[in-house]
């Protein structure tokens, strides 16, 4: 396998960049960036660590995130899986990206900055949904924001294809990790258990 390891063999592989990719960068939100985050109810963080890399979903029943000015962003951290992957990320490292997708929209709006762990209560109790509120808040300083072009959506028809059928469950991968695991009671009693711990 031939694999590239500089710069200049990598770039004499592709054209020129498109201008308007590099145009379409903004350090703020803008008043069109600012709408379309605002719209979006998922996001993708990643962030990265002395362990590598991760990319964790997130996701609320309204805006997944609060834009407090034209460079700060504010993302509740809601119950999980106690893993704190990014969470201890972001500690040790404060480098994150964002990506904010909206259903049914092809174009992807990207958040690249820096980020830090907030605990104060007077941020935390904004975001009380069902009498609970998140333990921390990510709060974000953008460095670049842009949207991504929308091929990758378009080339995977994410929005538009049919519901693949008969793919694993959350039991499945549970019960292939630990033998002896119930994944059909795991499945069907998943949805009870989850809602109310939500947030």
């Amino acid at each position: 396998m031939r694999t590239i390891t500089d710069i200049a063999t990598l770039e004499a592989l592709y054209d020129s960049v498109n201008p308007l990719a590099v145009t379409k960068v903004s350090a703020v939100m803008t008043p069109l960036y600012r709408q379309w985050i605002d719209a979006a109810r998922f996001v993708v963080l990643t962030t990265v660590g002395p362990e590598g890399t991760d990319a964790s979903p997130r996701g609320d029943a309204g805006p997944v995130v609060r834009i407090v000015d034209d460079r700060t962003i504010w993302l509740p951290d809601w119950r999980g899986n106690n893993r704190l992957d990014s969470l201890r990320n972001i500690v040790r490292d404060g480098r994150v990206s964002l990506m904010f997708m909206v259903t049914g929209e092809n174009n992807v709006v990207r958040v690249n900055g820096n980020a830090v762990l907030c605990d104060d209560p007077a941020i935390t109790a904004q975001f009380i949904q069902g009498g609970r509120q998140p333990r921390t808040v990510i709060v974000i300083r953008s460095g670049e924001v842009y949207f991504q072009c929308a091929k990758a959506l378009m080339r995977s028809g994410l929005w538009s294809r049919d519901a693949v059928q008969g793919l694993p469950t959350a039991g499945r991968f549970l019960k292939e990790a630990g033998q002896g695991f119930d994944a059909d009671t795991y499945d069907a009693g998943y949805e009870a258990y989850s809602r109310d711990r939500m947030w």
